[in-house]
């Protein structure tokens, strides 16, 4: 299932929101290098190699609070050792002896592995965080933003702590606004793109339907995919819990029939 607009008007402009995609998008077009040449396939996929494991968030480096070495990154990529963290392994040098393992968790939220990658990310920040920005407000947002992309993180360490596969997106952050949206928004109809089997189907339906079929959906996503689901299900779960507590507060004001104000003198 693809949301593709919801019917939820807002009372300003997405502002935030906005930033953040053009943000990622800038990081993805213009900072992130991508191994495609057709030049040097190999030198361009080492050098995209090196970027992300010298800015992405990397499970056993926030846990153990250094870098990884050289002999770790080796068995990650040419062994497929994901756990080469715990692998007993000859000592060699920190590869990226300058980096701020837990500053990565922040840079990790603005890069992403694909073209489909960020087109999906964005398009679900876009159809759910307008909303959530519009009740949240200019700097509530953002904190809440950030801090679910710090919680959805940590989740995914707690749970594979020895990793030494690199974790990027905006997803988990993402799915705190989802979260949050399914609290204060669960009847709100979503535009959605069906895909069952080579037939496309759009139908209207409620986001509470669409938002727990997704968050269903991370518990069978296959361990060799490459996704962060448990990171998904954490910053999803936090966002709804933070959002639970507030909602009447964050709900907008119910519309009053005009007759209720009077009549004009």
């Amino acid at each position: 299932m693809i949301p593709l607009k919801d019917y939820n008007p807002t009372t300003r402009h997405a502002w935030v929101t906005l930033g953040i995609i053009l943000a990622c998008a800038f990081v993805y077009f213009f900072v992130q290098p991508h191994g495609q040449s057709t030049v040097d396939p190999q030198s361009a996929a080492i050098t995209e190699a090196k970027f992300t494991y010298a800015h992405a968030a990397i499970p056993c480096e926030v846990t153990h609070g250094h870098p990884l070495t050289v002999n770790e990154i080796n068995a990650t990529l040419n062994n497929n050792d994901e756990n080469a963290c715990k692998t007993p392994l000859p000592a060699s040098p920190e590869a990226f002896p300058g980096k701020n393992v837990y500053l990565a968790i922040l840079y990790s939220m603005f890069l992403h592995g694909s073209l489909l990658h960020i087109g999906g990310n964005m398009l679900f920040l876009w159809i759910f965080g307008n909303n959530i920005e519009d009740r949240m407000g200019w700097i509530g947002y953002p904190i809440f933003y950030l801090v679910c992309g710090i919680v959805a993180a940590a989740t995914q360490f707690g749970f594979q702590p020895d990793s030494t596969v690199p974790v990027i997106g905006a997803s988990g952050a993402i799915a705190g606004v989802m979260g949050a949206y399914l609290v204060l928004f669960p009847r709100v109809r979503i535009r959605t793109l069906f895909i069952i089997v080579i037939i496309p189907l759009i139908r209207d339906i409620p986001a509470a339907w669409l938002l727990v079929f997704w968050l269903a959906l991370q518990f069978f996503t296959s361990p060799t995919s490459g996704v962060a689901w448990i990171a998904h299900v954490g910053g999803f779960v936090f966002g709804a819990l933070v959002t639970l507590p507030l909602r009447n507060r964050l709900r907008p004001p119910p519309i009053r029939p005009t007759w209720f104000y009077g009549a004009n003198a």
